[in-house]
C-alpha cells in the first residue's frame, strides 16, 4: 500500500461523503505494476465518480489499454467538494484511483469531453493536479494533456489548455498514440519531450494539435482564416473510424462500482452511428456510419459480463437502439435467457416509430421502468423541419402498445426554441401529452394511475449539424416558452420538467465558440465555476462577470445567425459529413422538406462513406 493511500484511508475518507468514490479497489479494477509499464495514462472523467462510472467509453478504453502488457491506464474523477477541500487543506495533489499516483507522474492525462458544461471542471482538475492550465506554460517533460469525445468536434474554447485532441473512435487511435510516446521515451522512468511527441503525433490520422494552427480574425469578430503551421500539419484533420464493430474490442469484465452509479447495469453496444438525420443532432453526424454487432456476438458478451458482474439489468445501448436490425430477435433471446435470473432488459433509446407490442412484451418480463419517447416537436410541420420522421399516429401506436403491455408511466421528450418554432408548436406539445394521458387512462385497469411526464430541453446549435448556422433564442424568450408550456400542462397525471435556460445559453456559447473563449473559461473558473452541469452548482452571475471582464459578448456566439460563407471555428476538423450536405439539409429544413434515412436504400451523399474510406452495406443495414 502506498504511503498516500494509507494516509488518505486513515485520515480523510471518514470525513467525506461517499468515501467509496475514492477507494479504487472495486471488483474487476486493474492494478498493474507501475514500473513495468512503458507508457502510463490517467483517464479523467471531469465529473463525479457515479457519473463517470456509467460511461461506456471509459469501460472500453480501460479494458483495451490495460489488456496491453506494456501500457497502463488508471481512472481519475472530479472529487466532491468536501474531498477537494481536504486535498487543498493537506496540500495533496489529485491522484488516480488504482495506484494513488499524482497526475503529474503520468505520461498522458486524457480527458473525455462529453458535455460543454464540464469545461470549468476540467480546469479545476488540472489545478488540483498542480499542472499549469495553459499548455504553453508547461515544462518540456510535463505530461501530455489530451482530449477526446463528442466535444472534440469543436474543442476550440479549450484549445490553449490542451496539447492535442483525438478525433473519432478511440479503439485504434489511442493505442497508436500511446505507443508513439513509448517509442520517443528514453526509458520507462523518463519522459518524452512534449513538442517532439506532438510533431510526430500530428502525422497520425485523427490527431489534432491546436498549437500547430494559427487562427486570425476580421475586424467584425468572425474568423478570417485557420492556417496550419509547419511541415506535415494537415489542412484538415479527419476523424478515425473503427470500420468493423464485430472485431472491435469490447470489455466483458467491467468494473463493478462500490456505490450506485447513475447507470448500474450491463451495457451492450448493439450498434454505433445513426442515419436518421435529425437536423439538430450532433451525435448522428459524429458517429456515422452505422455499424452493427451480430446477435451471437452480443449474446456471448452478455453472458460473459453477467458472469463477471452479477448486474440485474441489461441495457441495449446505441444512439437509436430500436433501429438495430435484429433488436426484436436479440431482445426476445435475452429475455428468455435472463428473466428467470431476475435480470431486466432496457432499451434506453426508443424511436416512437420503431416500437412494437412484441418488443414491449420482451422487455417487460422482469420489471418495468418508465419508457421515454422523443417526438421532439409538437406539430408535424416542425417535425418535418427537424427531419424527425415521426407522426402522431406513430406516437399513439407506440404508447398504446406500451400501455397494453402494462406500463403506467411514459415520458415524452421535446425541444424548445427549434428553428421556425411558433407558439402553435408549443400548443401541439400540450395536445399530444393530453392525448397520450387520455389513451393511457382508457387502457388502465382497476383504477391504476397513469402518469405522463413531459421533459423539454432548449435547442442548442451544434457544430457539424444542419442547424450550426442557426441562432439560439435568447434566454428571456426561452423562459417565456417554458412558462407558457407549464401553464398548458397543468393537471392531474401530467408533469412538466425543463432545463435551466441560462445553462443552455452557456452551452450554446461554448458549442459554437472559438479560442477567444479560453480566457472566459479561465476567468469563470477563477471566480468559482465548476460542476456547471449541476443545477445546484451553476452560477450564471459568475459567467456574466467572466464575459464582462474579458470584453466578450456571449450573444455573438449563441444568438447570432451565421451565413454559409463564414468560416466556422471547427472547419479544419473533418468528421466525414461535407459542409455542402449540411447546407442542403439546412435549406430543406427551412422549406419543411424531409430527407429519408439512407438505410432505406438511397444514398443522399453526406460524404461519410467515401470520405472516411468505409462502406455502408445498405442491403445488410
Amino acid at each position: 500500500m502506498s504511503h498516500l493511500r494509507e494516509y488518505i484511508l486513515k485520515n480523510i475518507l471518514d470525513q467525506v461523503e461517499k468515501p467509496a468514490r475514492y477507494l479504487g479497489t472495486e471488483w474487476n479494477s486493474v492494478h498493474k505494476d507501475w514500473d513495468s509499464a512503458q507508457v502510463r495514462m490517467a483517464f479523467v472523467f471531469p465529473d463525479l465518480y457515479e457519473v463517470g462510472m456509467s460511461h461506456l467509453g471509459l469501460a472500453i478504453l480501460y479494458g483495451l489499454i490495460n489488456a496491453e502488457e506494456d501500457l497502463l491506464l488508471e481512472r481519475v474523477f472530479a472529487p466532491g467538494l468536501d474531498m477537494e477541500a481536504r486535498l487543498r487543506e493537506e496540500g495533496i495533489p489529485l491522484f488516480s484511483l488504482e495506484s494513488y499516483r499524482p497526475l503529474k507522474d503520468f505520461d498522458v492525462i486524457g480527458f473525455t469531453l462529453q458535455y460543454e458544461m464540464t469545461y470549468t471542471t476540467v480546469l479545476n482538475i488540472l489545478a488540483l493536479a498542480g499542472i499549469p492550465l495553459r499548455a504553453e506554460n508547461r515544462e518540456a517533460t510535463a505530461p501530455l494533456v489530451i482530449g477526446g469525445g463528442p466535444c472534440a468536434a469543436n474543442p476550440e474554447p479549450l484549445a490553449p489548455f490542451f496539447d492535442c485532441f483525438l478525433l473519432g473512435d478511440g479503439e485504434e487511435l489511442l493505442p497508436e498514440f500511446l505507443r508513439l510516446i513509448g517509442k520517443l521515451k528514453k526509458g520507462p522512468r523518463n519522459r518524452a519531450d512534449r513538442q517532439e511527441v506532438l510533431r510526430e503525433a500530428v502525422k497520425l490520422p485523427g490527431v489534432y494539435v491546436p498549437s500547430f494552427y494559427e487562427v486570425t480574425y476580421r475586424p467584425d469578430g468572425v474568423i478570417d482564416n485557420i492556417r496550419p503551421q509547419g511541415p506535415g500539419v494537415p489542412e484538415k484533420v479527419k476523424k478515425r473510424v473503427v470500420a468493423d464493430l464485430e472485431k472491435a474490442f469490447f470489455p466483458t469484465r467491467p468494473i463493478v462500482p462500490f456505490i450506485e452509479a447513475v447507470h448500474d447495469r450491463i451495457m451492450l453496444e448493439v450498434m454505433r452511428g445513426c442515419t436518421r438525420g435529425c437536423r439538430f443532432c450532433q451525435a448522428g453526424i459524429l458517429y456515422r456510419p452505422v455499424r452493427e454487432r451480430g446477435v451471437e456476438v452480443l449474446l456471448r458478451q452478455a453472458a460473459e459480463i453477467f458472469k463477471a458482474t452479477g448486474h440485474e439489468e441489461i441495457a441495449l445501448t446505441s444512439l437509436s437502439t430500436a433501429d438495430y436490425s435484429c433488436v426484436e430477435e436479440l431482445a426476445q433471446k435475452l429475455a428468455r435467457e435472463y428473466a428467470d435470473k431476475g435480470v431486466s432488459l432496457s432499451l434506453p433509446s426508443l424511436r416512437v416509430d420503431a416500437f412494437s407490442v412484441r418488443l414491449a412484451e420482451a422487455i417487460q418480463k422482469v420489471r418495468k421502468s418508465t419508457l421515454t419517447f422523443a417526438p421532439e416537436a409538437g406539430t408535424q410541420r416542425l417535425r418535418d423541419v427537424i427531419n424527425k420522421g415521426v407522426t402522431e399516429e406513430d406516437l399513439f401506436a407506440a404508447v398504446t402498445a406500451a400501455f397494453e403491455a402494462g406500463w403506467r408511466s411514459v415520458k415524452l421528450y421535446f425541444m424548445l426554441g427549434l428553428p421556425t418554432e411558433t407558439y402553435a408548436d408549443l400548443d401541439g406539445i400540450a395536445i399530444l401529452a393530453k392525448e397520450v394521458l387520455f389513451r393511457g387512462r382508457r387502457l388502465a385497469k382497476n383504477g391504476q394511475k397513469i402518469r405522463v411526464t413531459v421533459s423539454a430541453s432548449s435547442f442548442v446549435p451544434k457544430a457539424h449539424t444542419a442547424f450550426q448556422w442557426e441562432p439560439q433564442e435568447d434566454i428571456e424568450e426561452l423562459k417565456a416558452k417554458q412558462n407558457y408550456l407549464r401553464s398548458r400542462l397543468a393537471g392531474r397525471g401530467l408533469e412538466f420538467n425543463w432545463h435551466q435556460a441560462e445553462v443552455s445559453f452557456i452551452e450554446a456559447v461554448l458549442s459554437r465558440g472559438d479560442r477567444r473563449l479560453a480566457d472566459v473559461l479561465e476567468a469563470a473558473w477563477r471566480l468559482g465555476a465548476k460542476f456547471d452541469g449541476w443545477t445546484e452548482h451553476f452560477n450564471y452571475n459568475v459567467w456574466q462577470e467572466a464575459f464582462k471582464s474579458k470584453g466578450i459578448d456571449p450573444a455573438f456566439y449563441a444568438n447570432r445567425r451565421r451565413d454559409y460563407a463564414e468560416i466556422m471555428p471547427w472547419d479544419h476538423l473533418d468528421f466525414g459529413v461535407t459542409k455542402g450536405f449540411l447546407q442542403r439539409e439546412h435549406r430543406l429544413a427551412l422549406s419543411g422538406v424531409q430527407t429519408a434515412d439512407c438505410r432505406s436504400g438511397r444514398c443522399h451523399g453526406c460524404g461519410v462513406c467515401p470520405g472516411l474510406g468505409v462502406a455502408l452495406d445498405l442491403k445488410k443495414a
